[in-house]
């Protein structure tokens, strides 16, 4: 017996499309934003060494993370358009979230093995936990205005970015307690590699575990896809094909092509800053020692997840009293205040601050852009090809972006001067946010 269908809106669809947050978001906690970061400083720092070998050129931590990144979206940006050609036409976009979910994952457990010795390896197992999360996270947006109307959207939206915060921090407490107290599951020091750092690895794979055994209800629960009618040649291509009827589209749609512009100014900095900001945590605040170290950034990144709770909810809140593009206007002043903060953080208590001013607009900054982008979709069944857009649009921000990070970090002064930089784009993203004419605001 087949089980039911459940019906768009229906409160167990919506709950299962949340839930799919909560088994993904462990990845950007735990592995880009707090663990693997610290990982990296320390093996260079074991190894008592400031770049490392890759491709012949000697490079340092920072700008080879930023350089990795960017190379792992110009993937990811080719990867959606293809996705979504299939995934229209044949009606299986639940077999590409399987997909990259099982990708992701194991690229996490690959991180177990990582070493400056094996650096290739260490960095392919990174690249396919980014592309594994960030194609399976696309695929997982395109959901929303299947399953929800639009009067559920923005609360249905933020309620996911809080769940997966909830469930990250979670695991990310669990995996903290390994880190500083080792000795209690029975790691010991050994030549070259402390107990913690055992922890660290041994966290790559709780990720990939939870990823895994928590995704598998929201597979359950929702639909395999909704079939494009009429011919179906040249599957392959029909997403590149799609974005190109999308653009088109977007001509006549101004308001949304007009927000769309705003987005892509404004998220190339903030998914930038989110991917980087722990290794420049990492990297220039003065710690003191290697276990202050450990725990003050992760005790940083879980006060940002959990004022990102309230964050998310409080700017959903924001939206529906004063609409979604002044909310957002105000939120990217915000964020060039950050950014000025940024280039004068010395102190740890310094890190504590602007985790918290972080954490009040980090998660609310996405869930109302995603939700914004959806009210201002025309009336289509053609979700996949909208939301790859919209995807495709955040990951060339994000190449840029990051290109651009790496650049300023290793030729232009520093961490701290790029951080400074990016008050431009947050600066002309407000700019362009106001010349936004809201329709279904």
């Amino acid at each position: 017996m087949s089980k039911a269908v459940l019906a768009k809106g229906e409160p167990k669809l919506l709950n299962a499309w949340a839930f799919y947050d909560w088994a993904t978001s462990v990845y950007n906690l735990t592995v880009s934003s707090a663990v693997f970061p610290l990982f990296l400083g320390t093996l260079f720092r074991i190894s008592e060494v400031e770049t490392v070998e890759v491709f012949g050129r000697n490079i340092e931590r920072v700008p080879l993370i930023g350089y990795v990144t960017s190379i792992s979206f110009v993937i990811i940006a080719l990867i959606t358009p293809l996705i979504s050609g299939v995934a229209d036409y044949l009606g299986n976009k639940k077999v590409f979230l399987r997909f990259f979910t099982y990708l992701g994952a194991f690229g996490c457990i690959g991180l177990y093995w990582f070493s400056l010795e094996h650096i290739y390896w260490g960095l392919f197992s990174y690249m396919c936990g980014l592309i594994g999360a960030w194609v399976s996270f696309a695929v997982y947006n395109s959901y929303l205005p299947d399953i929800a109307y639009p009067e559920q959207q923005d609360k249905l939206s933020a309620k996911g970015f809080s769940m997966g915060y909830v469930g990250s921090v979670l695991l990310l407490i669990f995996n903290l307690i390994m880190v500083l107290f080792p000795h209690y599951f029975g790691l010991e020091d050994s030549e070259g590699m402390p107990a913690a750092v055992k922890g660290m690895k041994i966290s790559f794979a709780t990720v990939g575990v939870w990823w895994i055994a928590f995704s598998q209800y929201s597979f359950y629960h929702l639909p395999k896809g909704y079939k494009r009618e009429g011919k179906r040649r040249n599957i392959i291509l029909n997403g590149f094909r799609e974005l190109k009827m999308v653009w088109n589209q977007l001509q006549e749609l101004l308001t949304l092509k007009r927000y769309l512009r705003a987005f892509f100014v404004y998220g190339m900095a903030v998914q930038t800053i989110m991917l980087i900001a722990a290794y420049f945590g990492e990297k220039e605040i003065e710690w003191g020692t290697d276990e202050n170290r450990q725990v003050g950034l992760i005790s940083s990144i879980l006060l940002i997840q959990l004022v990102a709770i309230l964050g998310a909810y409080g700017m959903a809140w924001a939206a529906k009293k004063f609409g979604n593009i002044k909310t957002l206007v105000v939120v990217n002043v915000f964020w060039i205040l950050l950014c000025i903060y940024a280039f004068t953080m010395v102190t740890p208590i310094d890190f504590y601050i602007g985790a918290t001013m972080v954490g009040l607009v980090m998660g609310g900054i996405q869930a109302l852009s995603r939700s914004t982008y959806s009210k201002y979709l025309p009336e289509t069944t053609d979700t996949t090809s909208f939301f790859s857009f919209y995807d495709v649009t955040e990951k060339i921000g994000i190449i840029i972006g990051t290109f651009v990070f790496g650049y300023i970090s290793e030729f232009e002064g520093g961490t701290r001067n790029a951080a400074l930089f990016f008050t431009l784009f947050f600066l002309f993203g407000a700019l362009l946010l106001t010349k936004v004419n809201k329709v279904k605001d």
